[in-house]
């Protein structure tokens, strides 16, 4: 079973605890010198997705905002082509 939990962690258990333990003291450290805690990485992940998400949809509709304003010129002038190539 050792080896098993060995080969899970990538290393044995004491040196995979010691080395979570010293990461986990650098990032407490930086996250303290910016005054940031895990609820504000957690807002910050939501608020990212959520303005990704409006603007995905804002992008989506200034789209078809374009395309009915270029349809409105381009329609009317290929049909008066077509009409106008037709009589030839």
């Amino acid at each position: 079973m050792s080896n098993g939990l060995t080969r899970f962690l990538g290393d044995t258990p004491g040196r995979t605890i010691l080395k979570l333990l010293v990461a986990s003291f650098v990032v407490g450290v930086v996250m303290a010198a910016f005054n940031w805690y895990p609820i504000d990485v957690w807002y910050w992940v939501r608020d990212f997705v959520v303005r990704l998400w409006e603007n995905g949809f804002a992008a989506l509709g200034r789209f078809g905002t374009y395309l009915a304003l270029g349809a409105a010129v381009v329609i009317p002038v290929f049909i008066v082509i077509r009409l106008l190539n037709f009589r030839r």
